[in-house]
């Protein structure tokens, strides 16, 4: 497949419609310049109504037609919605939760590691590759659908999960009781055939270790599906996936049931599911956060295999927005925009998530701006040769690190005694990043196991709540900052090993001579505001909320950039920056922030340390992406997401205007219209 390729479409599925209407459907398709559609992965009790009994003539129509047309097809393999037969067959491939044993109606309430389901699914996948992989329009196949482990707990996982244990620790049960603590409350395991129900265990550690455990057989089944699938692959063809992150009403932040880094590596592309705020709320925000976690898993352009198109009452775009989504995703790296979904849904779960077409299966303003999209990225496809980013900052996520917040939050109470829908590591997590964002410093996203980190590409690295880490990573960032890198910490810092076991030493751990401050005392602020001469905070948010560490410096050479307006907290260092001789430097917030601070700290880094001098000087909501053709040639996108018109005055170097041809100079006057986006390419 073209690797510069740019797939438009959508999911289509032709089992859903209420009548036949196939054939008028590529007609409206062909109108918007669809190059793709992806179909098949919803509807397994379609292709096996009864057990043993097979029927892919669906797939295969959908597919004959498709390529009658010339627009390829990905095929998803149908296994995250199971039939009601095989319910009924085998009751325990349903999964077991914290709220019991699930009941059959939803999609996605399967026990992923059930002997019953792995049999029943790889026969699907195996009969449909048999029936469909000589079709001529099949240019790839989806592995499942937005995998995760559902919040299984039930037998099977745990039986697998000590056998895991057994294995990490070489069957020494002693070492496994140090390395958790297990000695508390008389939680200590001394023989594996007593091993308890870790579901609702009082130790973090353990709890920690069956998370990673039950993201790890998300892992194994997308390898084992990509073992099933890729013998039936033709060269040019390749194996994707779907991935999600934790949904808040959009995606929002690092997706708490899948290690996306570990999960992809069977995968030839990586895709990806990106919905967001639209309307006066769009801001481009989860477009550019999905896009750089999803794009540096394996260093290459995406796919965006889901977002919406009208969706829901408050998602139906503005004139404008839908054009300027789909350029924010190439901004960032995507070679595929793809709605989910072609036709809104006449009955069951998601009739009102609406897509391209209402109800009415006939063309609107949203199908017209559609087409009017697929014709610009026609024209902008073969401009874009040899696209690729080149990032100098790195934002750092951690698996490990959400888990483990969940177990000891920051927020409320002491102990265990609020339970939180949402995660709060995600939380600084995309304070940290809107901050970046909004200041027009571009980040890739990796987590902390990615050696690709410390080889040398990256000139600043953002640790938001890095709170289980080990000694040698730890190890690497000091040696990342003693050879002229820069690092920035977030409260809450190398405060427990790889196995949530919290350091004996001063906090922050390992870092405390690095940044020449440390602590003993934790406090939760009221009416705790900042106070600096160093940073610009006059209209920023600078109250500190939740939690804070009171920092004292330990080393004379600290520049304390924050501290606090506070009859008994003001001598305690809110945010320090400490230089080293080698250049690098380390910095620290001690406190939960708001991304207004967090914004002046990275610029105060950036400044006095002469990083990204090509930077724009534009701010939120002028926003600005770049990347680098097959020549090193630099492409700009610069995004308004406000409904207000701008005027800017064009830095680059001299450029053509990729969308309209133009040629424009530097220091020309530019106008950004409302939800408008130029693309140009430095001469």
């Amino acid at each position: 497949m073209n690797q510069d390729q740019i797939l438009f479409g959508s999911a289509y599925y032709r089992e859903y419609l209420p009548y036949e209407r196939l054939e008028q459907d590529i007609a409206l398709m062909k109108k918007a310049h669809f190059n793709y559609v992806r179909i098949g992965e919803s509807t397994w009790s379609t292709y096996e109504k009864e057990d043993g009994v097979f029927d892919f003539s669906p797939v295969l129509t959908v597919l004959d037609k498709m390529h009658e047309n010339g627009i390829k097809v990905i095929i998803g393999t149908p296994t995250y919605a199971v039939p009601a037969w095989l319910v009924k067959k085998h009751p325990e491939v349903l999964a077991t939760t914290l709220q019991g044993p699930n009941r059959y109606g939803a999609r996605q309430l399967m026990d992923i590691t059930a002997p019953a389901y792995r049999y029943y699914a790889e026969r699907i996948v195996t009969k449909m590759m048999e029936a469909v992989h000589d079709h001529p329009a099949i240019i790839g196949y989806q592995l499942d659908n937005e995998t995760k482990y559902y919040g299984c707990i039930s037998s099977n996982l745990q039986y697998e999960f000590v056998k895991y244990l057994k294995e990490k620790f070489q069957g020494d049960l002693a070492a496994l009781n140090h390395a958790f603590g297990l000695d508390y409350w008389s939680n200590r395991v001394d023989a594996w055939e007593d091993f308890p129900d870790v579901a609702a265990t009082i130790n973090g550690s353990l709890m920690g270790a069956f998370q990673q455990f039950q993201r790890l057989e998300v892992t194994r089944w997308l390898n084992k599906l990509a073992q099933l699938v890729r013998p039936y692959l033709k060269p040019e063809q390749f194996l994707t996936h779907n991935f999600d992150f934790e949904w808040r009403d959009y995606s929002f932040g690092v997706q708490p049931d899948v290690n996306h880094f570990e999960a992809a590596q069977p995968l030839d592309i990586v895709g990806v599911d990106i919905y967001h705020p639209s309307q006066e709320y769009l801001t481009g925000k989860e477009i550019a956060f999905g896009g750089d976690e999803i794009r540096c898993i394996k260093d290459q352009r995406y796919f965006v295999l889901e977002t919406e198109a009208q969706a829901f009452k408050n998602w139906t775009p503005f004139p404008g927005q839908l054009t300027l989504q789909a350029l924010a995703h190439v901004a960032s790296g995507a070679r595929m925009v793809s709605y989910w979904h072609w036709h809104s849904i006449h009955n069951s779960f998601e009739s009102y998530w609406k897509g391209l077409l209402s109800h009415d299966l006939e063309p609107n303003p949203v199908y017209d701006e559609a087409c009017a999209i697929g014709a610009m990225l026609e024209q902008l496809q073969p401009k874009l040769t040899g696209f690729h980013k080149d990032n100098k900052v790195c934002l750092i996520v951690s698996n490990e690190c959400l888990s483990a917040i969940d177990q000891f939050p920051y927020r409320g109470p002491s102990l265990h005694t609020v339970n939180f829908k949402e995660h709060l590591y995600n939380d600084v997590v995309r304070k940290y990043y809107d901050a970046l964002y909004e200041h027009n410093i571009e980040t890739d996203i990796r987590c902390i196991e990615d050696e690709r980190i410390f080889d040398g590409r990256y000139q600043l690295l953002v640790c938001p709540l890095l709170y289980t880490v080990s000694d040698a990573k730890l190890q690497q960032l000091r040696t990342f900052i003693e050879h002229g890198g820069h690092v920035l910490f977030s409260f809450k810092s190398a405060v427990a090993d790889e196995n949530i076991k919290i350091r004996t030493v001063r906090q922050p751990g390992q870092l405390t001579d690095l940044l020449g401050v440390s602590y003993q005392l934790v406090a939760e602020p009221h009416n705790v505001n900042l106070v600096s001469s160093k940073l610009d905070l006059n209209t920023a948010d600078c109250q500190a909320r939740d939690f804070m560490e009171l920092v004292t410096v330990d080393n004379p050479k600290v520049e304390v950039l924050a501290t606090y307006d506070h009859r008994y907290y003001h001598k305690y260092a809110a945010i320090s920056y400490l230089k080293q001789e080698q250049g690098g430097s380390a910095s620290y917030i001690g406190a939960d922030l708001s991304k207004d601070v967090i914004g002046q700290v990275l610029e105060y880094i950036v400044t006095d340390n002469d990083l990204l001098p090509e930077r724009t000087e534009l701010r939120f909501p002028l926003i600005e992406r770049t990347a680098l053709d097959g020549v090193n040639s630099k492409i700009r996108f610069i995004m308004n997401f406000s409904e207000q018109e701008h005027t800017i005055t064009y830095q680059g170097k001299n450029a053509q205007s990729l969308l309209d041809g133009r040629t424009v100079a530097t220091g020309t006057a530019l106008t950004l219209k409302d939800w408008g986006c130029l693309v140009l390419k430095e001469q």
